[in-house]
C-alpha cells in the first residue's frame, strides 16, 4: 500500500466571509500567543518540542509493528504507510507549510476545526509558525488523529499509550507515599467528620499535592529521567511548605470558605494528565467524598482522543484502577504493607465506581475498557477535544452541552496548563488582568477553580508588580512556562468580577 492509498476526503469550507466571533471571544483585543515571537514558549514548542513527539510516535508505531495484533503482515505494511504520513507531517512544520483542512474521518470537531482555519486562511496565519499557538497545538494532535482514523488495523491506536503506562509504572514511590497517608486517616474518618480545623489542615495539603500532580507532564518530558520524577513527585510536608511558596496566586482560603459549606454536593474534575497526576485526582476525590461531609460523587471528565501526549483517555482511567493490583507494575516494588494499603485504596475506588459515587464521563455509546460503572453520557465531552476555547463554550451546541454538564456542580476543577490556557482563551493579558474577566462566560456560572502550574506564557490575576518582579529575576521569563511557579484560582458561583 502506497501512502496515497489511504484515503483522502474533500472538505468543504464555511462560505466567506467567517464570523470572527467563532475564533475568540468579544475580549478585549489582545493577541494571542504565537511561535511568530522566538521568545515564546510557543515557538520553542513548535520548532523543538513537536518534532520530538511526532519521532516519539513514529518510534511506538515500529515498537507496536513488532508485537501483537499490529505483526501481522496488512498491519505492518499499513504501519509503514502510516510512519511516512507521518514523518511529512514532521517535515511540514518545520517548513511552515499550510495547514490542511481536517478530513471528515467520522470524528468530532470537524467542521469548528476547519471553519476556524478558514478565518485563519484570510488572515493569511494559516501555516504552522504564523497561526495561533493554542489552536495548532490542538490541530495537530486532531491531525495526527486523522491519519489513525482512515487506516484499517490501526484505528483504535493510542500511539502515547505506552509512554503513558510507562511513566505510571515509574511512579511507585509516590503512589505508596499516598496510600500510606490514606491508609493513616482511616482510623480517624469519625473525629475528622467532626474537626472542621483538621478538615481544613488536610484540604490545603490535598489541594497542593493535586496542584503539584501534574508536575509530570509527558509532553514535556524529552529527557527527564526516572531518578527526576521520583522527586518531582516527593509529596512530603517539606516540599508542599516550599512549594507554597512558589504558588503564585493562591485562592485557597477562599476557596475553602466556600467548600466548607457544602453538603453531599457533587465534584466535577476536567482531567488534565493521565498517570500519577490522575492518581492524585482520585486521591483528592477519595478524601472528599470518604472523610468530609462536603460531597458525596465525583464525575471525572476526560478527553476522546490521544491528545497533548499525556492526557486521560476513557481507557486510562480503566488501565489505572487495574495497574494499582497487578502484580510487579510498578518499577519500584512495594513492601508487603505498602501493597496492602494500596489494595485497600484500589477496592474502595473500584467500589465507588461500581456505586456510581466515582463516574466518568463519556460520549454515549462509546465507553472504553471496562465498564466504569455508572458511566455519565454526556453529550458536549467532545468539546474538551476540540480548539475551542472555553470563553466560547455559549456559542455552539457542543460547548453548551459540556457547559450544562457542569451546572449544579458544587465545584468544577480545571486540572493543568492546557485547561488554563483555554479558559483565558491563551491571549496577551496583562498579568494583572481579574481571572474572572480572563474566563468570559464561565465566571460565575458555577463554583470554578483552576489549578495549573505554570507551563505557557499566558497568566492573569497576579498582583500589581509581581510579574515585573519575575520578569526581572528571570529574564527569559522562564517563571512563565518552566512548571516551577503555579496558581490557585478560584471563582464562585456568581461572581463576574474581583
Amino acid at each position: 500500500m502506497s501512502a496515497d492509498a489511504l484515503p483522502t476526503v474533500e472538505v468543504a469550507l464555511p462560505p466567506k466571509p467567517v464570523d470572527e466571533t467563532q475564533f475568540s471571544p468579544e475580549y478585549p483585543h489582545y493577541p494571542p500567543y504565537s511561535p511568530r515571537d522566538r521568545r515564546s514558549f510557543a515557538f520553542d514548542t513548535v520548532s523543538r518540542r513537536w518534532p520530538i513527539i511526532l519521532t516519539q510516535v513514529i518510534d511506538a508505531i515500529y515498537r507496536a509493528s513488532d508485537a501483537g495484533q499490529y505483526a501481522q503482515p496488512e498491519a505492518e505494511q499499513e504501519g509503514i504507510e502510516l510512519i511516512k504520513r507521518i514523518g511529512q507531517l514532521k517535515y511540514g512544520i518545520s517548513r511552515n507549510v499550510v495547514m490542511e483542512p481536517i478530513q471528515d474521518d467520522g470524528g468530532s470537531n470537524i467542521e469548528l476545526f476547519n471553519s476556524m482555519l478558514s478565518y485563519l486562511e484570510m488572515q493569511h496565519e494559516n501555516t504552522w509558525f504564523t497561526a495561533p499557538w493554542l489552536y495548532a497545538e490542538c490541530y495537530l494532535y486532531r491531525f495526527l488523529r486523522t491519519i489513525f482514523a482512515f487506516s484499517t488495523n490501526w484505528k483504535g491506536f493510542d500511539p502515547f499509550r505506552e509512554q503513558k503506562e510507562r511513566t505510571f509504572q515509574g511512579s511507585g514511590k509516590g503512589v505508596f507515599d499516598l496510600a500510606g497517608m490514606m491508609h493513616k486517616l482511616e482510623p480517624e474518618r469519625d473525629e475528622l467528620a467532626k474537626n472542621e480545623k483538621a478538615l481544613e489542615v488536610l484540604f490545603i495539603d490535598m489541594v497542593q499535592m493535586c496542584l503539584w500532580g501534574n508536575a509530570v507532564d509527558l509532553s514535556l518530558l524529552t529527557s527527564l529521567d526516572l531518578e527526576h520524577l521520583a522527586e518531582l513527585q516527593d509529596v512530603g510536608a517539606a516540599a508542599q511548605t516550599a512549594r507554597s511558596a512558589l504558588i503564585l496566586r493562591n485562592d485557597t482560603e477562599r476557596l475553602w470558605n466556600h467548600v466548607r459549606q457544602l453538603k453531599n454536593a457533587r465534584l466535577d474534575i476536567v482531567l488534565d494528565n493521565s498517570g500519577f497526576e490522575l492518581f492524585t485526582d482520585l486521591v483528592l476525590a477519595d478524601f472528599l467524598v470518604t472523610y468530609t461531609p462536603f460531597f458525596s460523587e465525583v464525575v471525572f471528565h476526560p478527553k476522546t482522543l490521544p491528545w497533548f501526549v499525556s492526557d486521560v483517555l476513557p481507557a486510562d482511567f480503566s488501565s489505572l484502577l487495574s495497574s494499582l493490583t497487578t502484580p510487579n507494575y510498578f518499577t519500584e516494588a512495594p513492601t508487603p504493607l505498602q501493597a496492602q494499603h494500596l489494595s485497600a485504596l484500589a477496592t474502595r475506588w473500584r467500589s465507588y465506581v461500581a456505586s456510581g459515587v466515582f463516574r466518568l464521563s463519556v460520549p454515549p455509546g462509546k465507553a472504553e475498557g471496562e465498564r466504569m460503572g455508572e458511566v455519565v453520557p454526556e453529550a458536549g465531552v467532545d468539546w474538551w477535544s476540540g480548539p475551542g476555547v472555553y470563553g466560547l463554550m455559549s456559542e455552539s451546541e457542543d460547548g453548551r452541552a459540556a457547559l450544562d454538564a457542569l451546572d449544579g456542580s458544587g465545584l468544577a476543577i480545571f486540572k493543568g496548563d492546557l485547561n488554563f490556557r483555554k479558559l483565558t482563551a491563551d491571549v496577551a493579558w496583562p498579568p494583572t488582568t481579574p481571572f474572572p474577566t480572563a474566563i468570559g462566560c464561565l465566571a460565575g456560572r458555577f463554583p470554578l477553580l483552576a489549578l495549573r502550574t505554570n507551563k505557557a506564557d499566558v497568566i492573569v490575576g497576579l498582583p500589581p508588580g509581581l510579574a515585573e518582579e519575575l520578569d526581572q529575576r528571570e529574564p527569559k521569563r522562564d517563571w512563565r512556562f518552566s512548571g516551577k511557579y503555579a496558581v490557585v484560582m478560584f471563582c464562585p458561583e456568581g461572581e463576574t468580577q474581583d
